[in-house]
């Protein structure tokens, strides 16, 4: 058996596929936050066209190049290119008054490869676009042949250092030969010889680092000459559509995305449930038939399913009491059907419009013969009564418009909150629901909206327990049917009588009691009963 209270005990955390019919259903909202976001971009793009641009290429080269550099010497020097030094020598040869740290934020270096660098610089106009490219190429160009230049100058001068330290000690020696040659010397022939071979080779050691200091002070002229501009300054003239379908673009998926998720939270957040399965819990009812979501136009009535529904339901309240079509979200269906349903009874039919803007009354001229409108204020007893149970409903008036109702619920229009009042308030009316007639379901929703309990309200047991409440005198319809017989002698013999209330069902037990003497001990026409089962 399946109950309301099972079922919401087994639902899992998040139901996936509640979330996908959800979004389904509201795909005017994602669909409409696409088509804003393609409206943003293009606008955006319309708005803020793409600033002038200016782009050059530069030849860079280092000393340390290698067929294995990662690109960690043309990043260093997109480093040095993004510094105010550079962008503020730049400035000096335009002779701008511009404060440099605005202008590095115009401009960006790409390294493409090792040692070619892509310079691209946005300005007011092309003109001063292509001129503040010139000048920061040039720019960069001078100060990277003033550090290969530095680099060799101090090497230079590291090299010169170390000759003048080995011509101190080679002065030294020549004065120690110089004196060998007086009378009171004491340097023998063998330590003289090493003086001179001593000598020759610091002589030796000066030459080569002199040679050493002049050529790094030349340093490479190569790199220094190879350094330079490859692809003079042009302007980047590009078609106003590109930026155009590229904004586009993005804001159409930045929409499509924010639409899904929003869609997706709201199913979560706001809890309206739409499967079968779900109104069915939270109603307490079965759903019996379905029908389409309304449309507008000639084509849009689903007159041909809405004529079988009502069919069905007519045939389900038969010929004898009255019944009540309630709507939820959807008072136009629920007019429609209770004249169909009307249509399809014998005899004459009585239709109750309560519903707040008179949908009933407002066709009527469809009703037919036999079929009479009257307005919800008036006396008149109905036999099909059409009401609503939305937010706002009088539910001490439900119980004129019919002993027994027919719930229209459009999927997905209330909570769950508000369908546990509707089925609370209709329970403690003591109005049995027939069933719910389920208005604009999601065709891809396979879940079964047919609830196996309650017995009392379902409605192949409905005609058994309505013969009950007349017989208990109660609005409780789960009082099961009692009959009431004469007092009997007591067994006992003592002079006292015993009333035995058997029920309908002959399998069910009953207890014998002693009568009450007043028929005004009574409640409700009624003797207590202890009943089982």
């Amino acid at each position: 058996m399946t109950t309301p209270d099972s079922n919401q005990n087994t639902q899992p955390l998040l139901d996936l596929q509640r979330v996908l019919i959800a979004i389904r259903r509201r795909r005017r909202l994602w669909l409409s936050a696409a088509v804003l976001g393609l409206l943003a971009g293009a606008a955006l793009a319309v708005v803020s066209p793409t600033p002038p641009t200016a782009v050059t290429r530069l030849l860079v080269l280092h000393a340390e190049d290698a067929p294995n550099d990662s690109g960690t010497l043309i990043k260093t020097d997109v480093a040095i290119l993004e510094t105010t030094r550079i962008a503020g020598a730049a400035l000096q040869r335009l002779g701008s008054s511009e404060p440099p740290e605005k202008f590095v934020k115009s401009y960006t270096g790409t390294g493409l490869t090792n040692n070619v660098l892509e310079l691209q610089v946005t300005a007011r106009s092309y003109g001063e676009a292509v001129a503040k490219a010139q000048a920061l190429a040039d720019a960069f160009i001078a100060d990277h042949g003033q550090r290969m230049q530095a680099a060799a100058d101090a090497e230079a001068q590291a090299l010169l250092g170390q000759r003048d330290q080995i011509q101190t000690e080679l002065t030294e020696v020549d004065r120690q030969i110089a004196a060998s040659a007086s009378r009171n010397s004491q340097i023998g022939p063998a330590e003289l010889q090493s003086l001179y071979a001593r000598r020759a080779d610091l002589t030796s050691r000066v030459s080569d680092f002199t040679n050493q200091a002049n050529e790094a002070k030349i340093g490479t002229p190569q790199l220094a000459a190879g350094t330079q501009i490859v692809d003079a300054p042009r302007p980047v003239v590009e078609s106003p559509l590109a930026p155009l379908v590229t904004n586009a673009g993005i804001g159409l998926g930045f929409g499509l995305v924010a639409g899904l998720g929003l869609a997706a939270v709201m199913s979560v957040v706001r809890d309206r449930p739409l499967l079968r399965r779900e109104i069915a819990a939270h109603l307490g009812a079965s759903v019996i038939a379905q029908l389409p979501k309304p449309r507008r136009g000639p084509w849009g009535g689903a007159a041909a399913q809405r004529e079988r529904v009502a069919a069905t339901l007519a045939r389900a309240v038969g010929e004898s009491g009255s019944v009540s079509v309630l709507e939820l979200g959807c008072p136009r269906v629920a007019a429609t059907l209770a004249l169909d349903m009307a249509r399809h009874l014998d005899g004459p039919v009585v239709v109750v419009d309560d519903l707040p803007h008179r949908e009933v009354t407002a066709l009527s001229g469809e009703a037919g013969e036999g079929v009479r409108v009257v307005d919800g204020s008036a006396a008149e007893k109905a036999r099909i009564g059409v009401g609503s149970v939305s937010p706002g409903t009088a539910w001490t008036d439900l119980r004129r418009l019919g002993a027994e109702t027919v719930l229209v619920v459009r999927a997905g229009k209330a909570d769950a909150a508000w369908l546990h009042t509707v089925a609370r308030q209709l329970a403690d009316l003591g109005i049995p629901v027939i069933g719910i007639v389920l208005v604009a379901p999601d065709p891809r929703d396979r879940t079964d909206g047919t609830l196996w309990d309650g017995l009392h309200t379902a409605l192949r047991g409905r005609a058994a327990f309505a013969e009950a409440r007349p017989a208990n005198g109660s609005a409780n319809v789960d009082d099961h049917p009692t009959k009431w017989f004469a007092p009997i002698p007591s067994s006992a013999g003592k002079g006292e009588q015993t009333v035995t209330l058997q029920p309908v069902h002959a399998d069910l037990p009953t207890k014998q009691f002693t009568p009450v003497d007043a028929p005004e001990a009574h409640v409700n026409g009624k003797l207590p009963l202890d009943r089982e089962g």
